[in-house]
Protein backbone atom coordinates (compact mmCIF):
# COMPACT_ATOMS: atom_id res chain seq x y z
CA UNK A 1 0.00 0.00 0.00
CA UNK A 2 2.75 2.32 0.86
CA UNK A 3 4.76 1.48 -2.33
CA UNK A 4 1.19 2.64 -4.24
CA UNK A 5 1.14 5.98 -2.23
CA UNK A 6 4.65 6.67 -2.99
CA UNK A 7 4.12 5.56 -6.67
CA UNK A 8 1.26 7.85 -6.86
CA UNK A 9 3.08 10.90 -5.43
CA UNK A 10 5.81 10.56 -7.82
CA UNK A 11 3.81 10.49 -10.90
CA UNK A 12 1.62 13.87 -9.16
CA UNK A 13 4.74 14.95 -9.02
CA UNK A 14 5.75 14.45 -12.29
CA UNK A 15 2.57 16.02 -13.76
CA UNK A 16 3.34 18.66 -11.38
CA UNK A 17 6.64 19.22 -12.82
CA UNK A 18 5.07 19.11 -16.24
CA UNK A 19 2.52 21.21 -15.89
CA UNK A 20 5.35 23.65 -13.87
CA UNK A 21 7.58 23.77 -16.98
CA UNK A 22 4.48 24.23 -19.58
CA UNK A 23 3.16 27.63 -17.68
CA UNK A 24 6.61 28.54 -17.58
CA UNK A 25 6.83 28.35 -21.70
CA UNK A 26 3.67 29.34 -22.36
CA UNK A 27 4.21 32.80 -19.73
CA UNK A 28 7.26 33.27 -22.00
CA UNK A 29 5.80 32.81 -24.83
CA UNK A 30 3.51 35.60 -23.93
CA UNK A 31 6.11 38.02 -22.35
CA UNK A 32 7.46 37.75 -26.17
CA UNK A 33 4.43 38.27 -27.54
CA UNK A 34 3.63 41.43 -25.15
CA UNK A 35 7.35 42.60 -26.10
CA UNK A 36 6.83 42.74 -29.69
CA UNK A 37 3.03 44.56 -29.10
CA UNK A 38 4.84 47.15 -27.02
CA UNK A 39 7.81 47.49 -29.26
CA UNK A 40 4.88 48.20 -32.41
CA UNK A 41 2.53 51.07 -30.31
CA UNK A 42 6.20 52.72 -29.51
CA UNK A 43 7.14 52.75 -33.07
CA UNK A 44 3.71 53.95 -33.71
CA UNK A 45 3.39 56.55 -30.95
CA UNK A 46 6.76 57.60 -32.41
CA UNK A 47 5.63 57.99 -35.70
CA UNK A 48 2.84 59.63 -34.74
CA UNK A 49 4.50 62.48 -32.51
CA UNK A 50 6.63 63.26 -35.18
CA UNK A 51 3.36 63.62 -37.13
CA UNK A 52 2.07 66.11 -34.72
CA UNK A 53 5.37 67.82 -34.90
CA UNK A 54 5.09 68.45 -38.43
CA UNK A 55 1.59 69.48 -38.04
CA UNK A 56 2.33 72.07 -35.20
CA UNK A 57 5.04 73.12 -36.92
CA UNK A 58 3.12 73.76 -39.94
CA UNK A 59 0.73 75.83 -38.09
CA UNK A 60 3.02 78.04 -36.21
CA UNK A 61 4.37 79.08 -39.75
CA UNK A 62 0.65 79.48 -41.22
CA UNK A 63 0.42 81.31 -38.17
CA UNK A 64 3.10 83.71 -38.39
CA UNK A 65 2.19 84.45 -42.20
CA UNK A 66 -1.26 85.40 -40.99
CA UNK A 67 0.31 87.22 -39.06
CA UNK A 68 2.89 89.24 -41.13
CA UNK A 69 -0.25 89.72 -44.01
CA UNK A 70 -2.48 91.30 -41.19
CA UNK A 71 0.10 93.61 -40.31
CA UNK A 72 0.33 94.43 -44.10
CA UNK A 73 -3.30 94.88 -45.16
CA UNK A 74 -4.45 96.60 -41.66
CA UNK A 75 -3.29 100.06 -42.54
CA UNK A 76 -4.21 99.71 -46.27
CA UNK A 77 -7.77 101.02 -45.31
CA UNK A 78 -6.69 104.32 -43.94
CA UNK A 79 -4.18 104.26 -46.93
CA UNK A 80 -7.63 104.13 -49.08
CA UNK A 81 -9.38 106.98 -47.17
CA UNK A 82 -6.25 109.51 -48.07
CA UNK A 83 -6.48 108.34 -51.54
CA UNK A 84 -10.05 109.63 -51.75
CA UNK A 85 -9.98 112.80 -49.58
CA UNK A 86 -6.79 113.54 -51.49
CA UNK A 87 -7.93 113.57 -55.00
CA UNK A 88 -11.77 114.79 -54.90
CA UNK A 89 -12.21 115.52 -58.90
CA UNK A 90 -11.30 112.78 -59.96
CA UNK A 91 -13.53 109.35 -60.21
CA UNK A 92 -14.05 107.98 -56.39
CA UNK A 93 -11.61 106.06 -55.09
CA UNK A 94 -14.87 104.01 -53.94
CA UNK A 95 -15.52 103.69 -56.84
CA UNK A 96 -13.09 101.89 -58.53
CA UNK A 97 -13.12 99.41 -55.35
CA UNK A 98 -16.78 98.40 -56.68
CA UNK A 99 -15.37 98.42 -60.45
CA UNK A 100 -11.98 96.13 -59.06
CA UNK A 101 -14.96 94.31 -57.12
CA UNK A 102 -16.57 93.26 -60.24
CA UNK A 103 -13.32 91.98 -61.30
CA UNK A 104 -11.95 95.64 -63.29
CA UNK A 105 -8.19 94.83 -63.71
CA UNK A 106 -5.29 97.25 -62.63
CA UNK A 107 -5.32 98.47 -66.45
CA UNK A 108 -8.75 99.08 -66.67
CA UNK A 109 -8.51 101.25 -63.11
CA UNK A 110 -5.67 103.36 -64.24
CA UNK A 111 -7.77 103.92 -67.59
CA UNK A 112 -10.78 104.37 -66.15
CA UNK A 113 -10.41 106.13 -62.94
CA UNK A 114 -7.18 108.05 -63.92
CA UNK A 115 -5.36 106.35 -61.25
CA UNK A 116 -1.79 105.73 -61.20
CA UNK A 117 -0.45 102.26 -61.43
CA UNK A 118 0.25 102.21 -58.09
CA UNK A 119 -3.14 103.20 -56.59
CA UNK A 120 -4.83 101.07 -58.97
CA UNK A 121 -3.01 97.86 -57.29
CA UNK A 122 -3.32 99.45 -54.00
CA UNK A 123 -7.24 99.58 -54.80
CA UNK A 124 -7.17 96.01 -56.46
CA UNK A 125 -5.48 94.36 -53.53
CA UNK A 126 -7.64 95.93 -51.01
CA UNK A 127 -10.70 94.95 -53.26
CA UNK A 128 -8.97 91.27 -52.89
CA UNK A 129 -8.06 91.65 -48.98
CA UNK A 130 -11.77 92.39 -48.44
CA UNK A 131 -13.34 89.34 -50.17
CA UNK A 132 -10.68 87.23 -48.33
CA UNK A 133 -12.37 88.18 -45.17
CA UNK A 134 -15.65 88.33 -46.19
Amino acid sequence: MLVIAVAVLGLFCVLLAGTCLWLVKNLRQQAQLQAERDAARDQRLRELSRRLDTYLAGSVRMGEELHELRRVVAPLPDKLNQMEQRDPSSLSFTQAARLAGMGASVDDLTHSCGLTQAEAELVSKLQLAHKQRS
